[in-house]
């Protein structure tokens, strides 16, 4: 089986693989401070409550966007799984194209995205991913990646209203039923839904504008699937998207090393 991690700035997501089958998944907060024993019982309980054996776990891939934490969970996949863990960065084969100026810049979340999309969907194709931030990535029918947008997240954005103007409390995030908000809760509710799905419609119809064709959009990441319910053009959502190209990548770095094409 092969585990899968995709590190965020908010959450850390995590996959267990059975061949091409997600068995099992979580959600944790990050937290820079942790250590790798910390991680290590945390993923270890988990796997307990769900019945696995983390000694049927014969690979390990990591992608993170959070550099700090890279030491941390490799000495954690060492001393609680046994295994040296994958590490999507510089010099991973991705069998993709990256047309960045510095495609060192490039957040692993964001190859991982595209790999995946690109298999899945073709192309060309945008995908939007809703995290701490959300990016926009771009593909083309030869599955280049061409770039992209970065806009802050839907999080980041609520939190700021609560933290620089004095009278707007924190909010839950759900939809109104009104654009015209009849009270402030209500208000803020619908700039953040109504005016996040209007930001991601306009972005996605300006890159498909540039790419000058009609590319498929896929939405994945946290608040997908609510704002998927208001974009004219969010097209699929696709709930485990990074982790499949966790998977993907895995797969062809094993290829490569075992000299098959």
């Amino acid at each position: 089986m092969v585990f899968v991690m995709d590190v965020g700035n908010t959450n850390i997501v995590l996959g267990v693989y059975k061949e091409d089958e997600l068995i099992a998944h979580w959600r944790l907060s990050t937290n820079r401070q942790a250590t790798a024993d910390e991680y290590g019982m945390i993923i270890r309980n988990l796997f307990s409550y769900h019945e696995l054996d983390a000694n049927t776990i014969h690979a390990v891939i990591i992608s993170s966007v959070v550099p700090p934490l890279i030491e941390s969970l490799e000495k954690m996949t060492h001393q609680y799984f046994g295994l040296k863990p994958l590490i999507v960065g510089p010099g991973i084969e991705t069998g993709m194209r990256i047309l960045y100026d510095n495609p060192n810049e490039v957040g692993a979340d964001r190859i991982v995205n595209a790999v995946a999309g690109h298999e899945k969907y073709g192309g060309p194709l945008v995908v939007v991913d809703f995290g701490t931030a959300t990016t926009f990535c771009a593909i083309n029918d030869e599955g280049d990646y061409l770039g992209g947008a970065i806009v802050p997240g839907i999080g980041i954005s609520m939190e700021a209203l609560f933290q620089k103007a004095a009278k707007l409390p924190r909010i839950e995030l759900t939809k109104p039923k009104t654009v015209i908000g009849r009270n402030t809760v209500s208000s803020m509710q619908s700039g953040i839904i109504f005016g996040y799905a209007g930001l991601v419609d306009k972005m996605v119809k300006r890159m498909k504008n540039e790419m000058g064709s009609g590319a498929c959009v896929v939405a994945t990441g946290g608040q997908s699937e609510l704002i998927a319910s208001e974009s004219e053009t969010i097209e699929k959502v696709d709930t485990y998207l990074t982790l499949e190209g966790l998977l993907l990548l895995y797969k062809k770095n094993t290829e490569k090393s075992e000299g098959r094409n």
